[in-house]
């Protein structure tokens, strides 16, 4: 049986309105960003591995984080974006794991299915599954999303890889039903599949200007680092489950 771990029990987290501005605006950023999703007949690129060297030469285990761009890290320069700065804290933990960026602007719930085959290429331990903000933003139906996620946790357990789950909020002007339903789907799926959980991928950032770019939609540098040092809080015991099994 995997461990459980949660942040927070029971309690719903408590966001600031200006939150929803910003997480309003994030599906904007997919005509910024090139997308990798794969193009019929066309091998897929492999996602950026940020951190790559000597004693990363992309045949050691792989932690993958499959996402939107708040992974992929728009608006900060490559080694700003939180996978990289989770592969800075594994190299001082002294982990070998290499962490491969999977972010893709823009991204929904199904496209990361759509990508996950290819995107657990090599020997991957664990998959962080950072999706679900732009299912939100357009309204998209919340079973729809759980199908998803529910297919890619599974999809990743069939190949003995663990899953380190993250929640998203949806826009209050979808209504209090639909905002709850979807707050709920995560942690409802982590409980069901017994995977690692992160209620909030942006708890503690998402809001606050001093934390965010001038869009105030994505991370800065400051609020990068806040975000890895939040996914590494839960990363770090799946990684010392993951030794001893």
């Amino acid at each position: 049986m995997q461990l459980r771990m949660r942040l927070t029990r029971g309690a719903h987290v408590v966001l600031p309105l200006v939150l929803w501005v910003a997480v309003a605006a994030m599906a904007c950023g997919g005509d910024r960003v090139r997308s990798t999703t794969p193009v019929a007949g066309q091998e897929p690129p492999l996602a950026i591995r940020f951190g790559a060297g000597p004693e990363l030469n992309g045949e050691g285990p792989r932690i993958v984080v499959l996402g939107d761009s708040l992974t992929g890290g728009l608006g900060l320069a490559p080694e700003e974006a939180f996978p990289a700065r989770l592969q800075a804290v594994l190299r001082e933990a002294g982990y070998p794991h290499e962490i491969v960026n999977a972010g893709v602007s823009g991204d929904t719930t199904a496209g990361g299915l759509r990508r996950l085959e290819w995107s657990l290429d090599g020997d991957v331990r664990v998959l962080v599954v950072a999706l679900g903000a732009n299912d939100g933003l357009r309204g998209l139906a919340v079973a729809e999303m759980k199908v998803n996620l529910a297919e890619i946790i599974r999809g990743a357990q069939a190949r003995g890889v663990r899953v380190l789950l993250t929640g998203m909020e949806a826009p209050p002007n979808l209504g209090l039903a639909y905002t709850t339903e979807f707050r709920d789907a995560f942690r409802e799926l982590a409980d069901v599949y017994d995977v690692a959980f992160v209620p909030f991928l942006l708890n503690g950032v998402a809001g606050h200007a001093e934390l965010n770019q001038s869009d105030g939609i994505h991370p800065n540098n400051k609020g990068a680092a806040m975000v890895a040092d939040l996914v590494w809080s839960i990363l770090e015991s799946v990684l010392e489950e993951d030794a001893t099994s």
